[in-house]
């Protein structure tokens, strides 16, 4: 069973907490993550390119010249594809990039997200994040005496608005509530920084995943 401390907002430690070795001490299954990861890049994508084919395109309904007798090449329209301001040939058209992916990877993906992170110790537990106020300095004081460096994710069970509105002036600390917790977030963060009840949530929410 693996032990890590929880530690008060003044970074001292105030007891010990076991973690589900069916989550956080998983073998990491790498391809399940990147397979996770392209699905949560695919579905924030738009899909709304388009171009406009020869029968999109304004123009052209005359023949530019006959058939035949100019010497030239024959030609319907001046919207056909070899023509400037004609139509693409084979364009982009409007496109649904998402694909599924079945629970069981889902699971397995965020399973080795958080084992992953706890192997490379980047997990800190903290009692409580509830911050006495909504002040940048404070996160930051937060995170300077817990020496929480790089890009940092908060996970909290409960909204902490302090929290979130603390981090919303820094470009490298994020928060989001635990049923929220994804691969992308987790793999995009340095350190994963959680409360004890957000800890126990995800928990609740994967052990009989």
């Amino acid at each position: 069973m693996k032990k890590v401390e929880v530690k008060n907002l003044n970074s001292e430690k105030v007891h010990d907490i076991t973690l589900n070795d069916s989550i956080w001490g998983i073998d990491v299954h790498e391809d399940a993550m990147k397979k996770m990861i392209r699905l949560q890049l695919a579905a924030t994508r738009q899909g709304t390119h388009k171009t406009k084919n020869r029968s999109e395109v304004s123009g052209g309904g005359r023949k530019p010249w006959r058939q035949k007798g100019t010497g030239r090449a024959r030609q319907g329209s001046i919207r056909a594809t070899q023509w400037v301001g004609g139509g693409i040939a084979h364009g982009v058209q409007p496109r649904d990039y998402s694909f599924k992916m079945n629970k069981k990877e889902r699971v397995l993906a965020l399973k080795s997200a958080l084992a992953d992170k706890l192997a490379n110790k980047a997990v800190v537990v903290f009692e409580s994040l509830e911050l006495p106020s909504s002040k940048t300095k404070d996160v930051k004081k937060l995170m300077e005496d817990a020496k929480l460096a790089g890009k940092v994710l908060f996970v909290t069970k409960d909204d902490c608005e302090n929290l979130y509105l603390a981090c919303r002036n820094l470009g490298y600390a994020y928060h989001i509530l635990a049923d929220e917790i994804n691969v992308l977030d987790i793999v995009n963060a340095d350190t994963l920084v959680l409360d004890e009840a957000a800890v126990k949530l995800i928990e609740e929410g994967l052990k009989d995943a």
